[in-house]
């Protein structure tokens, strides 16, 4: 694994959310919703596997979105 850094982005793509949902009080279901909007990524330095199509990646990674606090 390679290190690098990734510079400060503002970018579009969808977000999908899983939401945990009692059910009747009774039974645990997950409720999947999707919307899009513009959001920023902060700078970060980190290693991982070698991306093969990083646009299509990206969508299926975890990562956290500083609405409260965009980069400058």
């Amino acid at each position: 694994m390679e290190e690098h850094r990734h510079e400060p982005t503002v970018h579009h793509h969808v977000h999908l959310h899983v939401t945990h949902y009692l059910r009747d009080g009774q039974t645990w279901d997950h409720l999947l919703s999707e919307h899009g909007h513009e959001h920023n990524h902060s700078v970060v330095q980190h290693s991982h596997e070698p991306h093969q199509d990083v646009d299509k990646e990206h969508l299926q990674e975890a990562h956290v979105h500083d609405h409260g606090h965009p980069y400058d």
